[in-house]
C-alpha cells in the first residue's frame, strides 16, 4: 500500500514539474549574410543559470516555468540581443560588429577559434565590409587588410605582397573553405582571377608561415575565402554593375534551408570592352554552388562546386613615353590570358559529444591555363651580329592539370589544461602537363629607335619549343598540433608539419626523364596571454619552406645551346619570429592590433633581368624581411567609423650572388633593397551614416603605396602613389543603389614599375585606370 501510495505522489509530483514548464524554440542567423548562427548563447533573463546553445543549424530549444520569458542572446562578433518569447517559433538575427576583435576565425586551425587565443597575425574581412565595397575586382576588397598588398595587373590579374615585395612567386596559399585552390608546385599568381566575388561570406588572412596546419608555400601568409552558405530562410540577390569605361557585371545568388537540406547558388557574369586602355576586353563567368545535408544536428555532409571561364586581352606594361603621356595604347593586340577551372569537393563533418570534431574531404581540381603574355616578349636596343632592334620574340604557352586529393583532420578536446588536439594530413595526385613555343614578332620603334611603339606577329614557331614537359605530381602533408593553457589567460600553441612534394617526369626538349623530391619538418610554437579588459598578447616562431614550381624547372634557361634547365634549383626556406598584441579603449570604442615580425630567408627564387628582357632563375642567397602591421578601428557612434590598416616594411638583400663573372659590375647584391618592395603602405576609410537619412551610407578611401626601388641594384625608384576612392550607397525595401568613385582625383599612376639592371634597360610601367565612376542596382530579398 505504502509503495502505491508513494507512487502516486510521484506521478502527481511528475505531472505538476511537466505542467509548469514552457518549451522555447528557434532560429537564430546572422543579419548580413543570414546564414544560421553556430553556438549562439540563449539564456533566460530571470533565471541566468538556465540557457543552451545554437546548434549547426542555427537551431535552439529550452524550457522556462514562465510563459513568455525574456531571452538574451550573445554571440561573439555580434552585438547582444534580448527578446521576448510567444507560443510561436522565434527567428533571432544577429547584427555583425564591424570593429570587434574577438572575432571567430577558422583558417587559423580549419575550425572555429577565437582570434585572441590564436598566436599569429590573422585579419578578417568581414561580410558587412566587402558588401559595402561593392568591389568590381578583389583588389578592391583585400587592400583593406593591413599588411596585404594586392598589385592590380587589370581584369582582375595581380601578383602580391603580404610580407614579401609586390612578387608574382610562389610564396601565396589562395584556400576556398580551407581547400587549396592549387596544388602544391603548380602555382599561377593570377589564381584569384577564379575567386567569384559574389559568392564570399568573409575573407581570412593569416599572415606569416603558418607552417604545422597549411604547410608549404604559406610563407608571405594564406588567404582563405570563406564562400556563402545556405540561409536559414529563402534569399535571393540579383545586381548589375557597369562604368564609364565599358565595364558591366551581372551577378546572382540565393539559397534556403529547407528541413535537413540547404542549397547556395551564386555567379557572376562580367565584361569588359572598349576601355580606357586599349585592347583590354575582357569576359569571365564564375558560377559557386553549395549544398548540405544535415543527418543529425552533429553529423553534415557538405558539397560545394565551382565552374570558371575567363578570356582576357592582356594589354600589359607600357614605356614611359606612353605612360607620361597618358596613352593608354598596347604594344600589342594580340597578347591574352584565358583560363577554364572546376573545383568540386565532399565533406562529412561529424561533431563528438565533447567538443571534438572530425572530417573527411574528398576533392578534385581541373585547370587549364594557356596565355600570349606580354612580359614573355623579349626586345633589345642594342644592335648586334645576333640582334635587330626590329624584331623580337614573345611565346604562346599552357598549363594544364587536374587533381584528385583527400584531406582529413580530427581535433580532441580534453579537461586537462583545456588542452586540444589537431591531427591531420592530406594527399593529392595532380597530373601536370606545360607547353610553351616561340612567336617572332616585329617591332615597330618610336622615332629615338629606343623603345617600341608596336610589336606585332610576323610568324608562330611551334618548331621552337621553349618548355614541354608533363609531370605527375604526388603531394603528401601531415600535421599534428597541441594547444593548451597551463594556468589561467596563458595557451600555447604548439605544432609540427611534414610536407613531401614528389612527382615524375618526361622533359620532351632535352629528352630526359626522371623524378624528383623536395621534403620538409616544419615546427611553429606560439602563445597568448590574455591581460584581461579585451587586453593581450602573443608571440610565436615558425618556419615555413616553398619548393621551385615546375614552370621554373623546366624552362630553358636563356642563351643556352645546348638547353640547359633549372633541375638543381632549392626550394626556399624561411624562420619567422613575431611578437603582437590587441587592444580595446574606450568602452569598446577603439579597438588596435597590432604585429612585429621579422622573417629570415634562404634561397628565395630571384629572377634576374638578362639583357634581352628574360630572367634567369637562381635560388642561392639570404634576405631579411622585417615589418611592424597595424590595424585600427575607431567607432565613437552608429553614425562614424573610421578604419586603419597599414605596414611599415624592409625587404632586404643579405647575401645572394648572382654572378661569379669578374667582369660583371654586380656579382653580390647584399645589402640592396629587394625591388618593388614600398616602406609604407596603408589603406585607410572613413564610414558616415546619417542619423536623418536611414539606410544611407557614404565612405572615402585613401590608398598609399610609398616609394621602391625598380631593379636589384637600387639605382632607379618609384615613388608611390596615392588614390582616393569615395562610396555612397542608399537602400530603399528591397532595392539597393550605390556608386563608387575611383581614383577621385584622376592621378596618374602605376600599380608596378620595373627596370633592368643594365644602363641600356628602361622602365616598363602597369598604368592605373584614370578617374572610374562604378554604378549598381541591387534587388535584395529574404523572407521574414
Amino acid at each position: 500500500m505504502k509503495k502505491i501510495l508513494y507512487a502516486s505522489i510521484g506521478l502527481c509530483l511528475c505531472y505538476i514539474s511537466a505542467f509548469g514548464q514552457y518549451k522555447i524554440e528557434g532560429e537564430i542567423y546572422d543579419a548580413e549574410t543570414k546564414e544560421p548562427a553556430v553556438g549562439a548563447s540563449i539564456q533566460l533573463t530571470n533565471s541566468p543559470g538556465v540557457g543552451t546553445t545554437s546548434n549547426a543549424e542555427g537551431f535552439f530549444q529550452l524550457t522556462s516555468s514562465e510563459q513568455y520569458p525574456e531571452l538574451i542572446v550573445s554571440m561573439i562578433g555580434y552585438e547582444n540581443q534580448q527578446v521576448k518569447t510567444s507560443d510561436a517559433p522565434i527567428r533571432i538575427s544577429m547584427t555583425p560588429r564591424a570593429e570587434e576583435m574577438r572575432t571567430v576565425v577558422v583558417t587559423a586551425n580549419r575550425e572555429a577559434s577565437l582570434r585572441t587565443e590564436t598566436p599569429v597575425a590573422i585579419s578578417k574581412l568581414s561580410t558587412k565590409l566587402i558588401d559595402e565595397t561593392k568591389p568590381t575586382q578583389l583588389v578592391e576588397a583585400l587592400n583593406k587588410v593591413p599588411g596585404v598588398l594586392m598589385v592590380n595587373l587589370n581584369n582582375e590579374q595581380h601578383s602580391m605582397a603580404i610580407r614579401q615585395p609586390m612578387t608574382t612567386n610562389a610564396y601565396f596559399l589562395y584556400l576556398e573553405d580551407g581547400v587549396p585552390i592549387r596544388p602544391l608546385g603548380v602555382f599561377n599568381h593570377n589564381a584569384l582571377l577564379e575567386i567569384n566575388q559574389f559568392a564570399i561570406s568573409s575573407v581570412e588572412v593569416v599572415k606569416g608561415p603558418v607552417s604545422s596546419i597549411y604547410g608549404a608555400e604559406a610563407i608571405g601568409g594564406a588567404v582563405n575565402f570563406i564562400m556563402q552558405r545556405p540561409t536559414t530562410m529563402p534569399t535571393a540577390r540579383v545586381g548589375v554593375q557597369f562604368d564609364n569605361f565599358g565595364f558591366r557585371r551581372a551577378q546572382f545568388g540565393g539559397g534556403a534551408r529547407t528541413g535537413k537540406f540547404g542549397i547556395y547558388i551564386g555567379g557572376v557574369k562580367s565584361e569588359q570592352t572598349h576601355s580606357w586602355m586599349a585592347n583590354s576586353d575582357y569576359d569571365k563567368t564564375s558560377v559557386n554552388a553549395r549544398l548540405e545535408y544535415h543527418f543529425t544536428s552533429n553529423t553534415r555532409l557538405i558539397g560545394n562546386f565551382m565552374y570558371g571561364k575567363y578570356f582576357s586581352n592582356t594589354a600589359g606594361s607600357v614605356d614611359s613615353v606612353a605612360f607620361f603621356s597618358r596613352q593608354y595604347v598596347s604594344t600589342t593586340d594580340f597578347t591574352y590570358r584565358k583560363s577554364d577551372a572546376t573545383r568540386s569537393r565532399l565533406t562529412l563533418e561529424h561533431d563528438w559529444s565533447n567538443g571534438s570534431k572530425t572530417f573527411v574531404t574528398l576533392f578534385n581540381r581541373y585547370n587549364k591555363h594557356g596565355q600570349n603574355p606580354s612580359y614573355g616578349i623579349r626586345w633589345s636596343p642594342t644592335p648586334s651580329a645576333t640582334n635587330d632592334p626590329s624584331t623580337a620574340r614573345g611565346e604562346i604557352n599552357s598549363n594544364n592539370f587536374t587533381s584528385y586529393g583527400v584531406l582529413i583532420q580530427h581535433s580532441q578536446q580534453f579537461a586537462f589544461m583545456d588542452s586540444r588536439w589537431i591531427t591531420g594530413g592530406m594527399v593529392d595526385y595532380s597530373p601536370n602537363d606545360y607547353w610553351s613555343y616561340q612567336i617572332d614578332l616585329n617591332a615597330q620603334l618610336r622615332a629615338d629607335g629606343k623603345s617600341v611603339e608596336k610589336y606585332t606577329i610576323r610568324q608562330e614557331r611551334p618548331d621552337i619549343k621553349l618548355a614541354d614537359y608533363d609531370a605527375d605530381i604526388k603531394n603528401a602533408a601531415g600535421y599534428l598540433q597541441y594547444d593548451f593553457s597551463p594556468i589561467e589567460n596563458l595557451r600555447f600553441s604548439s605544432g609540427l608539419r611534414y610536407d613531401r612534394m614528389a612527382f615524375t617526369y618526361n622533359n620532351y626538349l632535352d629528352a630526359s626523364a626522371g623524378d624528383k623530391v623536395y621534403s620538409k619538418f616544419t615546427p611553429k610554437l606560439g602563445l597568448t596571454y590574455d591581460l584581461g579588459r579585451d587586453k593581450g598578447i602573443y608571440a610565436n616562431y615558425s618556419q615555413g619552406f616553398s619548393p621551385p614550381a615546375l614552370t621554373a624547372i623546366f624552362r630553358k634557361r636563356p642563351n643556352t645551346n645546348p638547353a640547359e634547365f633549372y633541375y638543381n634549383l632549392k626550394p626556399a626556406q624561411f624562420e619567422n619570429y613575431e611578437i603582437g598584441g590587441w587592444a580595446v579603449f574606450m568602452k569598446n570604442k577603439i579597438y588596435l592590433d597590432l604585429a612585429l615580425y621579422q622573417m629570415k630567408g634562404t634561397n628565395e627564387l630571384l629572377n634576374i633581368r638578362q639583357p634581352d628582357n628574360s630572367t634567369d632563375y637562381q635560388s642561392a642567397g639570404k634576405t631579411l624581411h622585417r615589418g611592424i602591421e597595424l590595424g585600427l578601428t575607431v567607432k565613437p557612434s552608429q553614425q562614424f567609423f573610421f578604419r586603419l590598416g597599414g605596414t611599415t616594411a624592409l625587404h632586404r638583400f643579405e647575401d645572394f650572388q648572382i654572378s661569379t663573372k669578374s667582369t660583371d659590375k654586380y656579382q653580390n647584391l647584399a645589402g640592396y633593397d629587394m625591388p618593388a618592395a614600398p616602406r609604407w603602405t596603408w589603406n585607410t576609410e572613413f564610414y558616415y551614416y546619417p542619423q536623418y537619412i536611414p539606410n544611407l551610407r557614404t565612405s572615402v578611401e585613401w590608398q598609399h603605396v610609398g616609394g621602391y626601388y625598380q631593379n636589384q641594384i637600387n639605382t632607379i625608384r618609384y615613388e608611390g602613389y596615392d588614390v582616393i576612392n569615395y562610396r555612397i550607397g542608399y537602400k530603399w525595401k528591397w532595392i539597393e543603389v550605390y556608386s563608387n568613385v575611383l581614383n577621385v582625383t584622376d592621378v596618374l599612376y602605376s600599380t608596378n614599375a620595373t627596370r633592368g639592371n643594365n644602363t641600356t634597360d628602361r622602365t616598363t610601367y602597369t598604368p592605373a585606370a584614370p578617374r572610374t565612376f562604378v554604378f549598381g542596382i541591387q534587388y535584395n530579398f529574404s523572407v521574414k
